[in-house]
């Protein structure tokens, strides 16, 4: 089989580059023709994969962290639209655990990611969308695979993807100093949830919405980060808005990455991509 193959080699502090021989000779035992691209800055995975797919590229697997593959994703998509519904998307996650490793089941680390896909089968999958505003309040559109939020976890994402120093002594160190110092930061916030049957201003801490299915699993983290389970929901579709009351802008972050800020609509795409998983 071929694939295209985007490749971040900074993500797991630089572990992936290192690496990058032997998970190229990996992949070639199931690819056994690959081209691929090594991506240099933010954004470039997007552009890469569409200019990919509009050459004729059937199958494409981004190797890196969670940005890379959430980026190379929403190089499937322009202005809403698939560029060529029949392409097929897979990743290898090299880097820590995360939401989308445990969604699907794969342990953390290239060596899993590579040995996952080996027996990997192909499927119609739902991604989640949100429509939210950058920090300049441009409209901003992303798709995601695993899961959303907005308040203190999307804070938490902002500061690590800005992380520098704090990253060359490890993913885990960075996390944690960095949602150690947004808790300092965090001042009370509240939002409008709106969802079908339901309208409510909650005050908050954190709202996350994991895809499941074909809906959202929504959990509500109150202002002292306690899961409310009354305000846990299933929903297909989520809008939500800062009170006038709330001062500071609310982040939001899909599949770990920062995203933009409120106002967001989020909604549930259903067998929107093929997925070899």
């Amino acid at each position: 089989m071929t694939a295209f193959v985007v490749f971040n080699p900074n993500s797991a502090g630089g572990r992936t580059g290192r690496d990058w021989k032997e998970i190229e000779e990996a992949l070639e035992r199931i690819f056994p023709l690959m081209s691929f691209f090594v991506t240099a800055g933010a954004g470039q995975a997007a552009h890469m994969v569409r200019d990919a797919l509009r050459d004729g590229h059937m199958e494409i697997i981004a190797v890196g962290g969670d940005g890379t593959i959430n980026e190379a994703l929403n190089g499937f998509f322009e202005r809403g639209a698939a560029v060529v519904p029949d392409a097929t998307f897979s990743f290898v996650h090299s880097g820590h655990d995360s939401l989308l490793c445990r969604r699907f089941n794969i342990a953390p680390g290239w060596q899993a990611g590579v040995a996952h896909l080996a027996r990997a089968r192909i499927h119609k999958t739902a991604l989640g969308r949100v429509a939210c505003i950058s920090g300049n309040g441009e409209p901003v559109t992303r798709f995601f695979l695993g899961g959303a939020s907005f308040g203190l976890t999307a804070s938490t994402a902002r500061a690590l993807g800005r992380a520098r120093i704090a990253r060359l002594f490890s993913h885990r160190f960075a996390l944690g100093l960095h949602r150690f110092l947004a808790r300092l930061a965090w001042r009370p916030t509240r939002v409008r949830l709106m969802a079908s049957g339901y309208d409510e201003i909650a005050g908050i801490s954190s709202v996350s919405l994991t895809t499941h299915g074909d809906g959202f699993a929504m959990t509500v983290l109150d202002g002292r980060g306690r899961a409310d389970d009354a305000r846990a929901l299933r929903t297909m579709r989520l809008t939500a808005a800062p009170t006038l009351d709330t001062h500071a802008p609310v982040d939001v972050e899909t599949d770990g990455e920062s995203a933009g800020i409120l106002p967001a609509t989020f909604e549930i795409c259903p067998a929107s991509v093929n997925l070899r998983i």
